[in-house]
């Protein structure tokens, strides 16, 4: 079962990126994904690279796949320490199957 998510954010203007003018859709599913998650127990991280750079520094994975690809990679997104997702935000079909796979876990407990 997912108990940790660690989200690592392109540059936005805030730490959602769901304010502005032209919201992307699916920032707003993903976070509202995050917050399902975090209402059942699971510990999310979410940090944005004009905001919290040292977040991205201390992390030696995160360090090594922008030293190698640049900012493209983002967001990078973490399932307790493995990444799971990288250069894109999942589509609805993986945010539903992420919920999905957490709920039959947390059922099986």
């Amino acid at each position: 079962m997912i108990t940790h998510i660690q989200v690592y954010d392109p540059p936005m203007c805030c730490s959602t990126g769901i304010c502005g003018t032209s919201i992307d859709p699916d920032l707003i599913n993903f976070a509202a994904m995050l917050a399902q998650f975090s209402q059942r127990g699971v510990k999310i991280d979410r940090y944005n690279l004009s905001q919290q750079a040292i977040a991205f520094a201390q992390n030696p994975a995160v360090q090594e796949l922008l030293r190698a690809e640049g900012t493209e990679c983002l967001p990078l997104v973490f399932c307790d320490g493995v990444l799971r997702m990288k250069g894109r935000y999942p589509t609805q079909e993986e945010r539903r199957e992420w919920v999905r796979d957490f709920a039959a876990k947390e059922e099986a407990k």
